[in-house]
């Protein structure tokens, strides 16, 4: 009897020891597994270089409590009207003569808070391998939206192969053209389809962008290029009175690190310049 009861009590005090480690185990687990507190930031993004620098940065970001959400767009429309209409906390994708041009047409309020890096424009063909290959009345396809059109007429003018009436003025059009010696045609097309147009066209001029996911090396493949002087730096743009927001200024302090000029120059080689 007495034995019994001994045992008895042993076994209490062995449930009571295995239960209790049990909950001591279960609570370390849940306090080992708990996660950092994260807040969402939401940056759109076109895919080539833009998403791939978002992509690079991503990790670091989620360590420094930011949890990144790449929002991609094939467009130079959308992604301002989407920053907006607050469907995205940034966006990244353009440079300033775009941005403020997009805010005046579409009486809309922008700012750039950050510049990251400069994509030279450049003149490529499947035609001809120089310029001076081009031949008289030649048609250049250039891209349609006000800054690019300009940008790229600035290009032919700074190379000597036509002249302005005004050399600065960054919204030039055709219609600016003052000397066009070899009587050279211009065919405006959306942006993203000139690469498609390199069939159709004598030669075009593409942003690096659309031009590297083509499968053009703007360095080795273009007949003319910017060079890193180009005042068409690449900027992060937000909704004025946001530039406070904490992960805002985690993103800015990221995009503009040595760990990014490194990603940059390593990645693109010499096709894409860090601009700070």
């Amino acid at each position: 009897m007495k034995k019994r009861l001994f045992l008895s009590i042993i076994g209490l005090l062995l449930i009571t020891l295995i239960v209790g480690c049990t909950t001591k185990a279960k609570d370390e687990v849940v306090s080992t597994d708990e996660a950092p507190e994260t807040v969402k930031l939401r940056v759109g993004a076109t895919p080539v270089p833009h998403s791939e620098i978002l992509n690079f940065i991503k990790p670091i970001l989620l360590d420094m409590g930011v949890d990144l959400e790449i929002v991609e767009f094939t467009d130079y429309t959308t992604p301002n009207l989407a920053l907006h209409d607050g469907e995205i906390d940034a966006n990244f994708f353009q440079h300033v003569p775009y941005m403020e041009t997009f805010a005046e047409n579409n009486n809309i309020q922008l700012k750039d808070v950050a510049k990251t890096h400069v994509e030279p424009l450049g003149l490529y063909s499947k035609k001809v391998d120089s310029l001076e290959a081009l031949q008289d009345g030649a048609t250049i396809a250039i891209p349609n939206d006000p800054t690019n059109g300009g940008r790229a007429l600035l290009l032919l003018a700074n190379y000597g192969v036509i002249q302005l009436d005004d050399d600065t003025d960054l919204l030039a059009t055709e219609h600016d053209i003052s000397e066009n010696p070899k009587n050279f045609k211009f065919i405006a097309l959306e942006a993203p389809q000139i690469p498609r147009s390199l069939d159709d066209v004598d030669a075009a001029i593409i942003n690096t962008n659309y031009a590297l996911e083509a499968s053009l090396n703007p360095v080795n493949d273009s007949l003319l290029l910017e060079d890193s002087n180009s005042p068409y730096a690449n900027i992060v743009t937000i909704v004025p009175g946001n530039e406070s927001e904490e992960k805002i200024q985690k993103l800015v302090e990221v995009l503009t690190s040595s760990a990014v000029r490194d990603f940059i120059q390593s990645e693109y080689k010499g096709a894409i310049v860090p601009a700070f």
